[in-house]
Protein backbone atom coordinates (compact mmCIF):
# COMPACT_ATOMS: atom_id res chain seq x y z
CA UNK A 1 0.00 0.00 0.00
CA UNK A 2 0.94 3.43 -0.51
CA UNK A 3 -0.09 7.14 -0.88
CA UNK A 4 -1.57 6.45 -4.73
CA UNK A 5 -3.40 3.53 -2.98
CA UNK A 6 -5.11 5.44 -0.71
CA UNK A 7 -5.46 8.67 -2.64
CA UNK A 8 -7.27 6.20 -5.72
CA UNK A 9 -9.44 4.50 -2.66
CA UNK A 10 -10.77 7.50 -1.21
CA UNK A 11 -11.94 8.42 -4.36
CA UNK A 12 -13.71 5.00 -5.25
CA UNK A 13 -15.04 5.28 -1.82
CA UNK A 14 -16.30 9.13 -2.83
CA UNK A 15 -17.73 7.46 -6.28
CA UNK A 16 -19.61 4.48 -4.46
CA UNK A 17 -21.36 6.89 -2.07
CA UNK A 18 -23.53 8.36 -4.84
CA UNK A 19 -25.04 4.58 -4.87
CA UNK A 20 -26.69 4.91 -1.18
CA UNK A 21 -30.14 4.33 -1.27
CA UNK A 22 -30.18 3.55 -4.63
CA UNK A 23 -28.94 0.26 -5.49
CA UNK A 24 -30.39 -2.18 -2.44
CA UNK A 25 -30.10 -4.95 -1.94
CA UNK A 26 -26.37 -5.08 -3.34
CA UNK A 27 -23.75 -2.90 -1.69
CA UNK A 28 -23.15 0.75 -2.88
CA UNK A 29 -19.75 -0.02 -4.65
CA UNK A 30 -17.22 2.32 -6.31
CA UNK A 31 -14.48 1.48 -9.09
CA UNK A 32 -11.54 3.35 -10.64
CA UNK A 33 -9.38 1.98 -13.07
CA UNK A 34 -5.87 3.44 -12.81
CA UNK A 35 -2.92 3.14 -15.47
CA UNK A 36 0.29 4.69 -15.34
CA UNK A 37 -0.90 7.29 -12.94
CA UNK A 38 -3.70 8.22 -15.11
CA UNK A 39 -7.53 7.78 -14.23
CA UNK A 40 -8.82 5.41 -17.44
CA UNK A 41 -12.08 4.79 -15.76
CA UNK A 42 -14.40 4.89 -13.39
CA UNK A 43 -17.87 3.96 -11.92
CA UNK A 44 -20.22 2.90 -9.06
CA UNK A 45 -22.90 0.46 -8.61
CA UNK A 46 -26.24 1.36 -10.80
CA UNK A 47 -30.14 2.04 -9.36
CA UNK A 48 -31.30 -1.44 -8.74
CA UNK A 49 -27.92 -3.03 -8.23
CA UNK A 50 -26.98 -3.52 -11.76
CA UNK A 51 -24.94 -2.99 -13.74
CA UNK A 52 -22.56 -3.06 -10.98
CA UNK A 53 -19.51 -0.72 -10.41
CA UNK A 54 -16.44 -2.45 -11.96
CA UNK A 55 -18.41 -3.19 -14.82
CA UNK A 56 -19.03 0.41 -15.27
CA UNK A 57 -16.15 1.39 -14.93
CA UNK A 58 -14.10 -1.42 -17.35
CA UNK A 59 -16.87 -0.10 -19.93
CA UNK A 60 -15.27 3.22 -19.24
CA UNK A 61 -11.81 1.84 -19.56
CA UNK A 62 -12.05 0.16 -22.48
CA UNK A 63 -8.66 -1.38 -23.79
CA UNK A 64 -6.79 0.93 -21.58
CA UNK A 65 -7.74 -1.51 -18.37
CA UNK A 66 -5.19 -3.89 -19.85
CA UNK A 67 -2.44 -3.79 -17.40
CA UNK A 68 -4.35 -1.65 -15.67
CA UNK A 69 -4.82 -1.22 -11.23
CA UNK A 70 -8.01 -1.41 -10.60
CA UNK A 71 -9.20 0.04 -7.17
CA UNK A 72 -12.63 -1.52 -5.27
CA UNK A 73 -14.35 -0.67 -2.52
CA UNK A 74 -15.21 -3.86 -1.74
CA UNK A 75 -13.93 -7.78 -2.84
CA UNK A 76 -15.42 -8.57 -6.72
CA UNK A 77 -18.35 -10.51 -6.37
CA UNK A 78 -17.54 -14.30 -7.95
CA UNK A 79 -20.94 -16.14 -7.99
CA UNK A 80 -22.91 -15.85 -11.49
CA UNK A 81 -26.41 -13.91 -10.61
CA UNK A 82 -28.23 -11.83 -13.24
CA UNK A 83 -24.93 -11.00 -15.39
CA UNK A 84 -21.46 -12.58 -14.90
CA UNK A 85 -18.99 -12.51 -11.74
CA UNK A 86 -17.25 -9.17 -11.51
CA UNK A 87 -13.64 -11.18 -10.61
CA UNK A 88 -14.17 -12.84 -14.35
CA UNK A 89 -14.85 -9.53 -16.03
CA UNK A 90 -11.57 -8.12 -14.41
CA UNK A 91 -9.39 -11.00 -15.72
CA UNK A 92 -11.02 -11.18 -18.81
CA UNK A 93 -10.07 -7.18 -19.13
CA UNK A 94 -6.38 -8.07 -18.59
CA UNK A 95 -5.88 -6.29 -15.35
CA UNK A 96 -2.65 -6.40 -13.81
CA UNK A 97 -3.64 -5.83 -9.73
CA UNK A 98 -6.67 -5.02 -7.90
CA UNK A 99 -6.52 -3.27 -4.78
CA UNK A 100 -10.11 -3.83 -2.34
CA UNK A 101 -10.62 -2.68 1.14
CA UNK A 102 -11.75 -5.81 2.70
CA UNK A 103 -13.84 -9.57 1.61
CA UNK A 104 -17.33 -9.63 1.02
CA UNK A 105 -19.49 -10.15 3.56
CA UNK A 106 -21.82 -12.20 1.63
CA UNK A 107 -21.10 -16.46 1.70
CA UNK A 108 -21.47 -16.37 -2.13
CA UNK A 109 -18.19 -14.19 -2.58
CA UNK A 110 -16.71 -13.92 0.63
CA UNK A 111 -12.90 -14.54 -0.29
CA UNK A 112 -13.80 -16.50 -3.55
CA UNK A 113 -13.39 -13.42 -5.67
CA UNK A 114 -10.16 -12.54 -4.25
CA UNK A 115 -9.02 -16.29 -4.86
CA UNK A 116 -10.34 -16.22 -8.52
CA UNK A 117 -7.83 -12.93 -9.12
CA UNK A 118 -4.83 -14.88 -7.82
CA UNK A 119 -5.35 -18.18 -9.38
CA UNK A 120 -5.06 -15.79 -12.56
CA UNK A 121 -2.23 -14.13 -12.06
CA UNK A 122 -3.75 -11.07 -10.74
CA UNK A 123 -2.17 -9.28 -7.99
CA UNK A 124 -4.57 -8.46 -5.14
CA UNK A 125 -4.01 -5.65 -2.10
CA UNK A 126 -6.35 -5.42 0.60
CA UNK A 127 -7.01 -3.56 3.69
CA UNK A 128 -6.92 -0.14 2.01
CA UNK A 129 -9.07 2.42 3.75
CA UNK A 130 -10.93 -0.60 5.80
CA UNK A 131 -12.37 1.63 8.29
CA UNK A 132 -13.80 4.11 5.82
CA UNK A 133 -15.09 0.82 3.34
CA UNK A 134 -16.93 -0.86 6.52
CA UNK A 135 -18.34 2.18 7.61
CA UNK A 136 -20.09 2.30 3.45
CA UNK A 137 -21.09 -0.65 3.16
CA UNK A 138 -22.36 -1.00 7.63
CA UNK A 139 -25.85 -1.75 5.89
CA UNK A 140 -24.96 -4.59 3.48
CA UNK A 141 -23.18 -6.26 6.10
CA UNK A 142 -25.55 -6.06 8.79
CA UNK A 143 -28.18 -7.17 6.42
CA UNK A 144 -25.96 -10.21 5.35
CA UNK A 145 -24.73 -11.17 8.70
CA UNK A 146 -27.80 -10.72 10.86
CA UNK A 147 -30.30 -10.44 8.38
CA UNK A 148 -31.31 -6.59 9.04
CA UNK A 149 -30.58 -3.57 7.69
CA UNK A 150 -28.66 -0.39 9.62
CA UNK A 151 -30.94 1.65 11.50
CA UNK A 152 -29.81 5.91 11.62
CA UNK A 153 -32.39 7.21 13.43
CA UNK A 154 -33.25 11.07 13.36
CA UNK A 155 -34.81 13.47 15.84
CA UNK A 156 -35.55 16.62 15.70
CA UNK A 157 -36.06 18.08 18.85
CA UNK A 158 -36.17 21.09 21.04
CA UNK A 159 -33.31 21.89 23.86
CA UNK A 160 -35.32 20.30 26.70
CA UNK A 161 -35.70 17.13 24.25
CA UNK A 162 -39.36 17.78 23.20
CA UNK A 163 -40.94 17.22 19.96
CA UNK A 164 -44.37 18.68 20.22
CA UNK A 165 -46.11 20.74 22.76
CA UNK A 166 -48.51 19.06 24.87
CA UNK A 167 -51.53 19.96 22.50
CA UNK A 168 -49.84 18.21 19.77
CA UNK A 169 -48.16 21.00 17.34
CA UNK A 170 -44.85 19.68 16.11
CA UNK A 171 -44.55 22.31 13.01
CA UNK A 172 -42.09 23.57 12.91
CA UNK A 173 -39.32 22.46 15.72
CA UNK A 174 -36.40 23.07 13.25
CA UNK A 175 -35.75 25.65 10.62
CA UNK A 176 -35.57 25.35 6.92
CA UNK A 177 -32.49 24.41 7.08
CA UNK A 178 -32.01 21.46 9.27
CA UNK A 179 -35.67 20.15 7.27
CA UNK A 180 -33.67 20.30 4.05
CA UNK A 181 -30.43 18.17 5.43
CA UNK A 182 -33.41 15.77 6.32
CA UNK A 183 -34.19 15.46 2.52
CA UNK A 184 -30.47 15.06 2.12
CA UNK A 185 -30.20 11.53 4.79
CA UNK A 186 -33.33 10.35 3.12
CA UNK A 187 -31.65 10.14 -0.17
CA UNK A 188 -28.79 8.07 1.02
CA UNK A 189 -30.87 5.65 2.95
CA UNK A 190 -32.96 2.31 0.87
CA UNK A 191 -35.87 3.40 3.49
CA UNK A 192 -37.96 6.26 5.73
CA UNK A 193 -40.06 4.83 8.42
CA UNK A 194 -42.46 5.89 10.78
CA UNK A 195 -44.83 4.51 13.46
CA UNK A 196 -48.27 5.08 13.19
CA UNK A 197 -48.61 7.93 15.78
CA UNK A 198 -46.62 10.04 13.87
CA UNK A 199 -48.60 9.00 10.48
CA UNK A 200 -51.59 9.82 12.07
CA UNK A 201 -50.61 13.11 13.49
CA UNK A 202 -48.40 14.52 10.81
CA UNK A 203 -50.10 13.13 7.85
CA UNK A 204 -46.44 12.79 6.54
CA UNK A 205 -45.53 12.62 2.61
CA UNK A 206 -42.11 10.91 3.18
CA UNK A 207 -40.67 11.51 0.06
CA UNK A 208 -37.67 13.22 -1.16
CA UNK A 209 -38.08 16.71 -2.05
CA UNK A 210 -36.23 19.56 -3.46
CA UNK A 211 -33.10 18.24 -4.14
CA UNK A 212 -33.22 17.51 -7.69
CA UNK A 213 -33.45 14.08 -7.17
CA UNK A 214 -36.12 11.70 -9.24
CA UNK A 215 -36.35 8.66 -7.23
CA UNK A 216 -37.83 8.00 -4.06
CA UNK A 217 -37.20 5.86 -0.94
CA UNK A 218 -39.63 2.80 0.58
CA UNK A 219 -41.56 4.60 2.78
CA UNK A 220 -42.16 2.45 5.73
CA UNK A 221 -44.99 2.49 8.62
CA UNK A 222 -45.06 0.34 12.16
CA UNK A 223 -48.95 -0.03 12.29
CA UNK A 224 -49.96 -2.61 14.71
CA UNK A 225 -53.83 -2.16 13.75
CA UNK A 226 -53.21 -0.61 10.03
CA UNK A 227 -55.53 2.14 11.70
CA UNK A 228 -53.99 4.86 9.54
CA UNK A 229 -55.98 7.57 7.50
CA UNK A 230 -57.18 6.11 3.89
CA UNK A 231 -57.15 9.62 2.77
CA UNK A 232 -53.77 11.00 4.03
CA UNK A 233 -51.00 11.91 2.00
CA UNK A 234 -49.59 8.36 2.27
CA UNK A 235 -52.49 6.91 1.09
CA UNK A 236 -53.18 9.18 -1.89
CA UNK A 237 -49.45 8.45 -2.89
CA UNK A 238 -48.89 4.29 -2.22
CA UNK A 239 -49.81 3.79 -5.81
CA UNK A 240 -47.51 6.00 -7.15
CA UNK A 241 -44.58 5.99 -4.40
CA UNK A 242 -43.51 2.40 -2.48
CA UNK A 243 -45.57 2.52 1.04
CA UNK A 244 -45.02 -0.86 3.18
CA UNK A 245 -46.99 -1.20 6.04
CA UNK A 246 -45.46 -3.62 9.22
CA UNK A 247 -48.70 -4.71 10.74
CA UNK A 248 -49.99 -7.49 12.91
CA UNK A 249 -51.38 -10.90 11.83
CA UNK A 250 -54.35 -10.24 13.31
CA UNK A 251 -54.40 -6.43 11.96
CA UNK A 252 -58.46 -5.79 10.46
CA UNK A 253 -59.20 -7.66 7.48
CA UNK A 254 -61.02 -5.18 6.35
CA UNK A 255 -58.50 -2.36 6.32
CA UNK A 256 -56.03 -4.72 5.22
CA UNK A 257 -57.68 -4.77 1.89
CA UNK A 258 -58.18 -1.47 1.64
CA UNK A 259 -54.40 -0.60 1.95
CA UNK A 260 -53.30 -3.45 -0.98
CA UNK A 261 -56.25 -1.61 -2.64
CA UNK A 262 -54.62 1.47 -2.16
CA UNK A 263 -50.91 -0.12 -3.51
CA UNK A 264 -49.40 -0.47 -0.10
CA UNK A 265 -47.30 -3.89 0.44
CA UNK A 266 -48.51 -5.46 3.55
CA UNK A 267 -45.70 -7.24 5.91
CA UNK A 268 -47.28 -8.97 8.85
CA UNK A 269 -44.56 -9.00 11.95
CA UNK A 270 -45.25 -10.25 15.51
CA UNK A 271 -46.42 -8.48 18.10
CA UNK A 272 -44.20 -8.39 21.86
CA UNK A 273 -46.28 -6.67 24.64
CA UNK A 274 -48.59 -5.50 23.30
CA UNK A 275 -46.51 -3.53 20.20
CA UNK A 276 -45.25 -4.70 16.68
CA UNK A 277 -41.91 -6.23 17.36
CA UNK A 278 -39.31 -4.26 16.48
CA UNK A 279 -36.49 -6.73 15.77
CA UNK A 280 -39.04 -8.51 13.97
CA UNK A 281 -40.14 -5.56 11.52
CA UNK A 282 -35.97 -5.41 10.56
CA UNK A 283 -35.97 -8.65 9.80
CA UNK A 284 -38.92 -8.51 7.40
CA UNK A 285 -37.33 -5.46 5.97
CA UNK A 286 -33.59 -7.08 5.68
CA UNK A 287 -35.65 -9.99 3.90
CA UNK A 288 -37.68 -7.53 1.42
CA UNK A 289 -33.72 -6.40 0.86
CA UNK A 290 -33.22 -3.06 2.39
CA UNK A 291 -29.77 -2.33 4.06
CA UNK A 292 -30.55 1.39 5.25
CA UNK A 293 -33.46 2.46 7.03
CA UNK A 294 -34.10 6.04 8.36
CA UNK A 295 -36.30 6.03 10.96
CA UNK A 296 -38.03 9.83 11.82
CA UNK A 297 -40.02 8.56 14.61
CA UNK A 298 -42.19 8.74 16.58
CA UNK A 299 -41.36 8.23 20.58
CA UNK A 300 -42.43 5.37 20.62
CA UNK A 301 -41.10 3.60 17.72
CA UNK A 302 -37.87 5.14 18.72
CA UNK A 303 -37.98 3.74 22.52
CA UNK A 304 -38.71 0.18 21.00
CA UNK A 305 -35.66 0.30 19.07
CA UNK A 306 -33.28 1.85 21.41
CA UNK A 307 -34.63 -0.84 23.64
CA UNK A 308 -33.87 -3.43 21.73
CA UNK A 309 -30.39 -2.29 20.56
CA UNK A 310 -30.95 -2.14 16.89
CA UNK A 311 -29.91 1.61 16.60
CA UNK A 312 -26.71 1.93 14.86
CA UNK A 313 -26.69 5.95 14.32
CA UNK A 314 -28.32 8.86 15.98
CA UNK A 315 -28.94 12.33 13.75
CA UNK A 316 -29.97 14.85 16.54
CA UNK A 317 -31.50 17.91 15.35
CA UNK A 318 -31.30 20.21 18.49
CA UNK A 319 -33.68 23.96 18.08
CA UNK A 320 -32.89 26.72 20.47
CA UNK A 321 -36.55 26.06 21.63
CA UNK A 322 -37.52 24.96 25.06
CA UNK A 323 -41.62 23.41 24.95
CA UNK A 324 -41.33 22.02 29.00
CA UNK A 325 -42.18 19.28 30.54
CA UNK A 326 -46.09 18.99 29.24
CA UNK A 327 -44.40 18.50 25.69
CA UNK A 328 -44.20 15.28 24.29
CA UNK A 329 -40.59 13.70 24.96
CA UNK A 330 -38.25 12.64 21.23
CA UNK A 331 -37.86 9.19 22.95
CA UNK A 332 -40.91 7.19 24.62
CA UNK A 333 -40.34 5.53 27.79
CA UNK A 334 -37.65 2.86 28.17
CA UNK A 335 -38.32 1.33 31.52
CA UNK A 336 -34.49 2.50 33.17
CA UNK A 337 -33.95 2.16 36.74
CA UNK A 338 -30.58 1.78 36.17
CA UNK A 339 -28.13 3.96 33.98
CA UNK A 340 -25.41 1.28 33.50
CA UNK A 341 -28.36 -0.06 31.34
CA UNK A 342 -29.03 3.22 29.17
CA UNK A 343 -28.43 2.85 25.50
CA UNK A 344 -25.01 4.77 25.10
CA UNK A 345 -23.64 6.11 21.41
CA UNK A 346 -19.97 7.83 20.30
CA UNK A 347 -20.38 11.77 19.51
CA UNK A 348 -19.00 11.49 15.88
CA UNK A 349 -19.38 15.66 15.45
CA UNK A 350 -21.33 18.33 15.21
CA UNK A 351 -23.01 21.21 12.47
CA UNK A 352 -24.67 24.32 12.96
CA UNK A 353 -27.68 24.00 10.49
CA UNK A 354 -28.88 27.53 10.10
CA UNK A 355 -30.28 28.08 13.72
CA UNK A 356 -30.39 24.53 14.78
CA UNK A 357 -27.51 22.28 15.88
CA UNK A 358 -27.19 18.70 14.15
CA UNK A 359 -25.20 16.08 16.37
CA UNK A 360 -23.97 12.77 14.62
CA UNK A 361 -23.65 9.67 17.34
CA UNK A 362 -22.75 5.64 16.54
CA UNK A 363 -23.04 2.94 18.89
CA UNK A 364 -20.23 2.12 21.19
Amino acid sequence: MNDADTRFMALALSLGRRGMGNCWPNPAVGCVIVREGRIVGRGWTQPGGRPHAETVALAHAGAAARGATAYVTLEPCAHRGQTPPCAEALIEAGLARVVAPMEDSDPRVSGQGFEMLRRHGIDVTTGVLAAGAARDHAGFFLRTEQGRPLVTLKLAASLDGRIATGAGQSQWITGAEARRAVHGFRARHDAVMVGAGTARADDPALTLRDLGIDRQPVRVVVSRHLDLPLLGKLARSAAQVPLWLCHSATADGERMKAWEGLGARLIPCAVTAGQVDAADVLRALGRAGLTRVLCEGGSALTASLLAADLVDDLAVFCSGMAIGAEGLPAIGALGLTRLDDAPRFRLEGTTSIGADILSRWTRV
